[in-house]
């Protein structure tokens, strides 16, 4: 069958009809957090001065969000603060976008909008917290009327940066993240829908035509590594605009 937006609304496969019912996709999910928290907790039980290999690309992805991110973007207190959160952005979308290209899971937990909007949602509180945890109400009054401008134009600019700040960023956060899984999925489901099609169908019959097939599977791999790709970069992308966002909001002007 060609894909379809029924795949990401899959029938239940526990607790039907209940509030703990599970569908694939939840069963997906709740099999990432369990494969982060083994892999987190075995790559950093014992901690060797010369590290095997699971423990130097832990440490890698770990380096990477607190220096490259967290500390850059933030500065060492404020990075160090609101670490846990920004590894919670990078490492939960990074594993929940990387199911789609493993074989006999194949869609990513983040395909479905619940989760983005949760992730977003918390994004949008954290941001929110940090303003007024290090400014007071003087963050809202940054935030809503901007230095430096005469006061007519706020009738025209406060609804805008209200919007802005308080709405839209936890919106296009959503769709970001959502959007880009979604696309994929469904590419990568019709390349091997058309590879299926062209080389168990077409070919079998003596169809030369099936011989696209091979073209197909070519472009399927290619693709699942661009896939891999995209899962990581939006992994990025999220945690680092978390970062920005608690910047902006501690920021003394912005």
């Amino acid at each position: 069958m060609p894909p379809s937006i029924d795949d990401f609304f899959p029938n239940a496969v526990l607790f039907q009809d209940t509030p703990f019912e599970l569908n694939r996709i939840m069963l997906i999910r709740l099999l990432v957090i369990v494969v982060l928290v083994t892999w987190l907790v075995l790559s950093t039980r014992k901690l060797k001065i010369v590290p095997g290999r699971l423990q130097a690309a832990t440490e890698f992805l770990l380096f990477f969000v607190r220096d490259d991110i967290a500390i850059a973007t933030l500065g060492e207190k404020n990075g160090r603060r609101y670490l846990p959160l920004i590894m919670t952005m990078f490492f939960l979308p990074l594993g929940m976008n990387i199911t789609s290209t493993v074989p006999f899971v194949g869609i990513a937990g983040t395909s479905v909008i619940g989760l983005p909007l949760v992730m977003s949602v918390v994004a949008w509180g954290a941001f929110i917290y940090a303003g007024f945890r290090d400014r007071g109400w003087a963050y809202l009054k940054s935030a809503l009327f901007l230095p430096g401008v005469p006061w007519p134009l706020y009738f025209l600019l406060t609804p805008l940066e209200i919007l802005s700040t308080f709405i839209v960023r936890p919106v296009t956060l959503t769709m970001r993240l959502l959007m880009n899984m979604v696309a994929g999925h469904l590419l990568l489901a019709l390349v091997y829908s058309a590879s299926s099609f062209f080389l168990f169908a077409l070919l079998p019959q003596g169809n030369l035509a099936g011989l696209l097939g091979l073209g197909t599977v070519a472009f399927g791999v290619v693709y699942t590594g661009f896939e891999i790709f995209t899962a990581l970069l939006q992994a990025y992308v999220f945690a680092f605009l978390t970062a920005i966002y608690i910047q902006l909001a501690v920021a003394e002007e912005h």
